[in-house]
């Protein structure tokens, strides 16, 4: 029996039926032809037969307006099965003769269409049709049904046995609701309760239409019962086999025995998802794959559990995604390619000037690699400002080792999971990055830079600079777990290379696992050459020039770089390069320029006035200003220290953003000029009778560190000693409060910065002369170097004589 049982609305209670059917109990009276025409409306796949209630879909427009206009008028129409159900736009020989004369209870508008809600009265039989358009109207005949009179004895019986066969039913079958056998006990008139068991049970078109052709109802009840027998037979069978099933096999079994039923149905319906291809599929690329004995036992266990899981199930998707995953990743799959190490000197010196320490310790490096394939080489960290050449370092790197390149940004990282990876247990897990990068290159020995490491953040999530640990140890991670593959991955053979441009924020254990190698900024000469021999050539061949159609002059080159950019690196420079290229490219493609020559003059008027104005050194020697030498992000600086006196009590006050340790830095050396007044010639009451003030300018620029001391110091004692500051000398160191000067860092930055304001000498700590052979030469021949220990040598060297 079909769920049609469930569309029967309340007016088809017993009461309202016995009303519509009191003067159908008539045997034998003759079929009347109906005066008038009715509109035909076909029926898909369906037959409906007196007494039912039905709804109808309508939603050809032209259908929908002929309905609309007929309906207030007159409610009653004729519904007839179509012989083809696929049929689009039916004629007369496609309906079968015999249908239904119906009223219409109830219209309700559904999307672009109507659904009227039908009550079937009457067989009708088609007699001539009338009108075919916009919907075919008939003329009909009404067919009377005969059936027994109520006090004979088979007829009683035969209806007492359909309705209990129709009710077992109902009781056996989970898919037809309980509300049928409420129906069935409320039909007492013999005609209806078997026009509605036929109406509702899932017999073919073919044969509902036979029973509603069938005018005798003797021989339709027979017909049902019939079938309701074979239904029941069925029933019977399936819960034998049912409980069979259950005796026999277990749990796992019955499963495996009714997917496998359910998989023939689908086939049989069309409906085949394809699981069995798909699983078989993941079974041939996991045994390619080659895995470990550890990854493949636990492989084979996920494809059991496949095997037992619906297709339907979330977990399905899951284990599927799981399974894709470790059978794309290379577990033993490595780089074809011979590393060279003249070509890999080639490649380094093609793409990066200069830095040819960097360039000797990758050479060497890569050396090892060459004699030892397969041995724990450092772990490579590139540290400097940017724009320097860090990440296009590790490009070649990759190159000259003939593998493939992977970059992981580590900047704003937060989750540990981002490393290593999300338990399958939550909604949305994935692999971490690094097996994700090693999916997607598709060998076990790709060169992956995890870049601006020194960015990495923790919060409740976790500490990703932890997770890097065993990623970073040459010791463990040949057996790297990721949470989400929970079993161990070789990455042993990848060259891990990182960058940072600055090492404090890094943790000391994370630290301790790499070799840092310092990038240091460009002096001016190296970026006139980067960008005659690299820069311009890639934005002329980016902006679609030529170096014929836009040449460039290097006093051009030489101001674009000192009045427009302010870094360590060449980012921002090969920035302004492209600005006044696409301008050129511009001028090209208009036809109002030809060739183009850049010279200063140009360069101005594109980029307009110069927006770097660097600090030079002193106009004139004065007492208590001193120049001091900074590191910043952006390369070296020169800053001007002032402090100034005035009649008070002693009081210090500092102003220009210092950080603590700059704060401790003027206290430092306070206390070192106040314990030296006697060899500096300063009165013994001069703290108690002035205040002092110490400035740094560019307020607004946060500044910190110890560097500065010895800057500060000499400031003081200038001040107070009242000698001037040679104005040709610059310094930088920390101090004690014994007055020795301890080592700083970023002197290559400080030097050239001093350089570059027109400084001839510099003071550094006796403790970085080791530092001054890495010098550039053009840093070493332009500036004078000294090297001092004490605080009374930089005395010697920086104060003028007394007036």
């Amino acid at each position: 029996m079909e769920r049609k049982a469930q569309s029967i609305q309340p007016e088809t209670t017993p009461e309202h039926v016995g009303e519509f059917t009191a003067d159908s109990n008539n045997v034998g009276q003759p079929d009347r032809i109906v005066d008038g025409s009715y509109p035909l409306l076909p029926l898909r796949g369906n037959v409906l037969f007196p007494g039912n209630v039905s709804p109808v879909f309508i939603e050809d427009p032209g259908t929908l307006q002929a309905i609309q206009e007929t309906l207030p008028t007159r409610r009653e129409l004729v519904l007839a099965a179509l012989r083809e159900p696929e049929v689009e736009n039916p004629v007369a020989g496609d309906f079968f003769e015999v249908g239904v004369l119906a009223r219409v209870l109830q219209m309700m508008p559904k999307g672009v269409g109507l659904v009227l809600v039908v009550e079937a009265q009457e067989r009708a039989r088609i007699l001539e049709f009338t009108n075919a358009t916009p919907i075919s109207s008939v003329k009909i005949e009404l067919i009377e049904s005969s059936a027994p009179p109520a006090e004979d004895e088979y007829w009683q019986a035969a209806l007492r046995n359909l309705a209990e066969s129709a009710i077992r039913l109902v009781r056996n079958s989970a898919s037809i609701p309980d509300e049928a056998e409420a129906v069935i006990r409320g039909l007492t008139d013999g005609r209806l309760l078997v026009d509605f068991l036929a109406g509702n049970v899932g017999m073919p078109l073919e044969e509902k239409q036979e029973l509603l052709e069938q005018t005798n109802a003797v021989h339709r009840l027979e017909r049902i019962q019939k079938f309701l027998n074979n239904q029941l037979h069925i029933t019977e069978l399936q819960e034998k086999l049912r409980q069979d099933v259950q005796s026999e096999f277990g749990e796992a079994q019955r499963r495996a025995y009714l997917r496998e039923q359910l998989r023939a149905i689908q086939k049989e319906l069309g409906e085949d998802d394809g699981s069995d291809e798909k699983i078989a599929e993941l079974k041939a690329r996991l045994d390619g794959a080659k895995l470990p004995e550890t990854a493949q036992a636990h492989v084979q266990r996920e494809l059991q559990r496949l095997e037992h899981v619906p297709p339907s199930s979330p977990e399905y998707s899951g284990i599927v995604d799981y399974l894709e995953t470790v059978a794309g990743l290379p577990w033993s799959t490595l780089s074809a390619g011979d590393l060279d190490l003249e070509r890999a000197e080639r490649i380094l010196e093609r793409d990066h000037y200069g830095i040819q320490k960097i360039k000797q310790r990758i050479l060497q490096y890569l050396s090892v690699k060459k004699l030892n394939p397969t041995g724990r080489g450092p772990i490579l960290c590139f540290l400097g400002p940017p724009g320097v050449g860090k990440t296009s370092l590790g490009e070649s790197v990759a190159e000259a080792l003939g593998r493939k390149f992977a970059r992981i940004a580590l900047g704003g990282i937060r989750d540990e999971a981002e490393i290593r990876g999300h338990r399958r247990t939550y909604i949305g897990s994935m692999p971490g990055r690094l097996i994700q990068e090693l999916r997607r290159v598709g060998t076990r020995d790709p060169v992956i830079m995890l870049d601006e490491i020194d960015k990495i953040g923790a919060d409740f999530r976790g500490d990703p600079a932890s997770a890097l640990l065993e990623v970073l140890d040459s010791r463990q991670n040949h057996a790297f777990v990721d949470r989400y593959l929970d079993v161990p991955f070789d990455l042993s053979q990848v060259v891990f290379i990182a960058t940072a441009n600055l090492i404090d924020p890094v943790p000391q254990p994370l630290e301790d696992r790499m070799e840092v190698i310092e990038l240091h900024g460009y002096t001016l000469e190296e970026k006139q050459h980067i960008a005659e021999k690299y820069l311009i050539p890639r934005q002329l061949e980016e902006n679609g020039l030529t170096s014929e159609q836009c040449r460039w002059q290097k006093d051009a080159i030489a101001f674009l770089i000192a009045s427009y950019t302010r870094e360590a690196g060449v980012r921002n420079l090969e920035r302004e390069i492209g600005a006044v290229i696409r301008t050129a490219a511009a001028g090209f493609a208009t036809g109002t320029d030809s060739n183009v020559i850049v010279d200063p003059d140009r360069v101005e008027a594109v980029l307009g006035p110069p927006r770097v104005m660097h600090e030079d050194k002193l106009a004139e020697s004065t007492p208590g200003v001193v120049n001091g030498l900074a590191y910043t992000p952006f390369g070296g600086d020169v800053l001007h220290i002032e402090a100034i006196r005035y009649a008070g009590t002693g009081q210090l006050v500092l102003t220009g953003q210092l950080g603590d340790v700059m704060k401790e830095s003027v206290k430092a050396a306070e206390s070192l000029v106040r314990s030296r007044v006697e060899s500096l010639g300063i009165e013994a009451d001069a703290f108690s009778k002035f205040d002092f003030h110490v400035h740094v300018p560019a307020g607004a620029v946060p500044k910190d560190g110890p560097s500065a001391g010895v800057a500060m110091f000499t400031a003081l004692a200038s001040l107070f000693a009242g000698r001037a500051v040679n104005k040709d000398v610059a310094m930088t160191g920390e101090i004690t409060l014994r007055g020795v000067v301890l080592p700083i860092g970023g002197l290559k930055e400080k030097t050239l910065a001093a350089l570059n304001a027109g400084i001839t000498t510099v003071l550094i700590p006796k403790l970085n002369e080791k530092d001054i052979a890495e010098l550039p030469p053009q840093i070493r021949e332009g500036l004078t170097i000294v090297p001092v220990a004490t605080v009374d040598e930089v005395i010697e060297h920086a104060l003028l004589p007394a007036v």
